[in-house]
């Protein structure tokens, strides 16, 4: 077969249509045409070569991240995490799910609720945070149009000033991901879940 001299409409079309339907975006596609990328992918393709998942591997037991003016009041450390969406389930009191009928649950409660249970810490946090890539699409959608607070109750942090307890959440939020905390001592809504390891 001679080496491709020209690329017809029919086969662009191709190409865009297969990069539509597989999620890529334009940044991407210009990723894909630099340096040696598609001579590797000839080379899968080709038989010479395979493509291998990489395993995103979380320690949750080194110290974690202390946001400025905050000490850290207690971290609990489980050893390592190996990243799969599929692992992680999401918890909600059952305060938090029946706020419709009036019902409200302040952090502190909550905080009793999960005594015991395999919250994530913020090392889980700070590590998704830093590869954005893996987290779930799913992790984007409003809670009854809400935007939905990912809580990693793992780690809680102590405001040496006023006193008060913070835990910190991702968000999708302004078309991009971030990270914020919310305090103990507010009401705690439908909206923020707690990510724990799956049983």
């Amino acid at each position: 077969m001679s080496t491709l001299e020209t690329l017809d409409v029919e086969q662009a079309s191709e190409l865009k249509l297969a990069f539509r339907r597989t999620g890529w975006n334009n940044e991407e596609v210009k990723r894909l045409c630099e340096g040696t990328i598609l001579a590797d992918i000839r080379s899968v393709i080709l038989g010479q070569a395979e493509v291998r998942m990489l395993e995103h591997i979380i320690d949750c037991d080194p110290d974690p991240f202390v946001p400025n003016g905050l000490t850290v009041e207690e971290h609990q450390k489980s050893g390592l995490f190996k990243w799969n969406p599929a692992a992680v389930q999401f918890y909600l009191s059952d305060s938090q799910q029946q706020q419709r009928e009036g019902k409200l649950i302040y952090g502190h409660k909550i905080r009793e609720e999960l005594a015991g249970k395999p919250v994530l810490n913020a090392n889980v946090l700070d590590y998704l945070f830093a590869h954005q890539y893996l987290i779930p699409e799913s992790w984007k959608e409003k809670t009854d149009g809400c935007i939905t607070h990912v809580f990693f109750w793992g780690t809680i942090y102590r405001d040496p000033g006023g006193g008060g307890l913070p835990v910190r959440y991702l968000c999708w939020d302004g078309g991009r991901w971030r990270w914020y905390y919310n305090w103990l001592g507010r009401v705690w809504y439908g909206y923020y879940p707690a990510a724990l390891r799956a049983s």
